[in-house]
């Protein structure tokens, strides 16, 4: 009998430590987001020219909107802890109003080509950059970038030029890139979804169809905020098509025992939950900069994930300590000019609630519950954790997730826009991560 015990105990150990259990990828969503039923004929795929223009008309309107503005006066020394401090704010709408020209920031916009393409029944906004020049012998690298809520495509205007023409700024010519900034549908020039559904993997499905319609069969992503979780779910999706995948935000919805005692006693014993001292003093105490942190700053997560068609975050998301001062420290990382650009896109293109009806479809059915949050990513995975994102993720705890993950750097300084806020450290390292995967030849040894 005990031999027997043996060598069924043997078995199964053989079992674990040799059999690999494959992979599953997430399905490719292939849907129809347009209006009415999906026609029988076949998607007209053609590519075609955009520009942002605006007209007297639309600026009017707006005007007369700002000119009737009712304004709350705010609660003395409130500073921004309760939202936009309103005597701030009548600072912004009078510089929006009297000073704001809109019409040259239109021309900012058009300095870089944009194009529409109809894919699942929405036409897809993007901007498509290809470098000015490229030493004898190489290619350009295809880096799809994709941005969040509040956002738009507009945060990545800074980095595209290092990460297109790095040498010109100092960063060497050795990994130089095309880049493709889409806006996601119901944001910024993208057609909203005309029916329910349309998730974060949905979004995915339509970026990898658009990136094989421009021809690319294996490219980088990079992503932040939303654009973590569309990117994150294209590289479950196209794990071969997907060379490595950048990300300035990473959160896990899954959470262990291990990930609870962690929480309870990493800040005692960091290194047995494998925490480094950048992730003590990120993450503890962690009542403060943990759970109070994100029950503070996810009211509108919650009001959009539920009443999304009702209702600033460049604040406190930069930020926290930002809160604690008069003018909420816009001005300190941001101009007022791409703030209000930013908004402007949100403005014209009329996607403010389409873009909060995103919340509802990722969130509505539960955390956890999806496929997607039980699968694991593959691909080479770079990780640059910006010190004032909202809530810190420590390696430990992303490599559950990420099982590859090449490169995870503490960033100096930043927060939650890093493209927006901190462009030259996120090019950076964006260009040391790729330098990895390609001198390593990384892509190739996915799920070896």
């Amino acid at each position: 009998m005990l031999l027997e015990v043996f060598l069924v105990l043997g078995t199964l150990l053989i079992y674990f430590l040799f059999s690999k259990k494959k992979e599953e990828s997430l399905p490719f969503k292939d849907g129809w987001w347009g209006r009415g039923q999906k026609p029988l004929t076949k998607e007209d795929s053609s590519i075609r020219p955009f520009k942002v223009e605006t007209t007297e008309e639309e600026l009017s309107d707006l005007f007369r909107r700002l000119d009737q503005a009712r304004f709350t006066e705010p609660l003395e020394s409130s500073c921004f802890h309760y939202g936009t401090n309103s005597a701030h704010l009548r600072k912004i709408v009078s510089y929006w109003k009297n000073q704001f020209n809109w019409k040259k920031q239109v021309e900012v916009l058009n300095k870089y080509p944009q194009f529409k393409t109809k894919i699942q029944g929405l036409d897809i906004h993007f901007v498509h950059v290809k470098p000015p020049r490229l030493p004898e012998g190489q290619a350009a690298k295809p880096l799809l970038m994709v941005h969040g809520w509040p956002g738009s495509f507009y945060e990545f205007y800074k980095i595209i030029p290092l990460l297109m023409d790095p040498a010109s700024h100092g960063l060497g010519d050795e990994h130089i890139f095309e880049v493709i900034c889409p806006s996601i549908p119901g944001y910024g020039f993208s057609e909203a979804p005309h029916k329910k559904d349309f998730n974060s993997v949905s979004a995915a499905s339509v970026f990898y169809e658009l990136m094989l319609r421009l021809g690319f069969n294996e490219f980088y992503i990079q992503g932040g905020d939303w654009g973590w979780l569309i990117c994150t779910n294209l590289a479950q999706i196209a794990p071969n098509h997907v060379r490595g995948l950048h990300l300035n935000m990473v959160s896990v919805s899954k959470l262990g025992l291990t990930h609870l005692l962690s929480i309870l006693l990493g800040r005692y014993f960091p290194g047995l939950f494998g925490f480094q001292d950048e992730d003590v003093r990120r993450m503890f105490p962690f009542l403060k900069k943990g759970l109070y942190r994100i029950l503070s700053e996810s009211g509108y997560a919650h009001i959009q994930a539920t009443k999304p068609d009702t209702v600033e975050k460049f604040s406190s998301w930069t930020d926290m300590e930002f809160q604690n001062l008069e003018d909420g420290g816009l001005e300190r990382k941001f101009s007022l000019d791409d703030l209000l650009t930013n908004i402007m896109i949100y403005w014209v293109s009329g996607c403010i609630v389409s873009s909060m009806r995103f919340y509802k479809e990722n969130l509505q059915k539960g955390i956890g519950t999806q496929k997607h949050e039980k699968l694991t990513v593959q691909v080479p995975t770079g990780i640059a954790s910006f010190p004032n994102e909202i809530l810190h993720t420590p390696q430990a705890w992303a490599k559950k997730k990420y099982t590859n993950i090449v490169s995870f750097c503490f960033m100096p300084r930043g927060g939650h826009f890093a493209a927006f806020e901190e462009p030259e450290l996120l090019a950076k390292d964006i260009l040391q991560f790729v330098d990895k995967v390609e001198k390593e030849q990384l892509w190739k040894k996915k799920g070896e």
